[in-house]
């Protein structure tokens, strides 16, 4: 199988990401996700400033405003979350987004899919190899 989808990519047994016709990286969709790195935490709060801070000095997570809320990035976000309610931040909203197939395909190809679709001069894709199972051995 061969596909520019993401999400069809993920329920594969192991893929390959492919950059200028060569593969760039080959395992399964859940270990390339975890090289890939953090968790993104992205919080509402009462007071941003304090938060950062609080962030800052209790953690040592550099954290961004964006677009209203705080963001930051820590290795497993769902353990990282109930942290935070013991601090004194005022905690409004929480999301965790783990890293997405797209976000390794950009770390290893410095594109995303939807450049890669577009480029006419660039023979970028992903491949699905099936695991020993789907071959048929044992």
């Amino acid at each position: 199988l061969t596909t520019h989808y993401m999400d069809e990519a993920d329920h594969c047994d192991r893929i390959a990401i492919m950059d200028e016709g060569q593969i760039v990286a080959i395992d399964s969709p859940t270990a390339l996700k975890a090289q890939v790195g953090l968790d993104t935490v992205l919080i509402g709060t009462n007071d941003d400033n304090r938060a950062l801070a609080l962030l800052k000095d209790d953690f040592q997570i550099e954290a961004t405003l964006t677009d209203g809320l705080v963001r930051f990035g820590v290795p497993d976000g769902e353990s990282f979350v109930p942290k935070l309610f013991n601090t004194s931040i005022e905690i409004n909203s929480v999301s965790v987004a783990k890293p997405s197939l797209d976000d390794v395909f950009m770390e290893f190809t410095g594109n995303t899919i939807r450049d890669a679709e577009t480029s006419s001069k660039r023979g970028m894709g992903v491949s699905s190899m099936p695991g020993p199972k789907a071959l048929g051995r044992r």
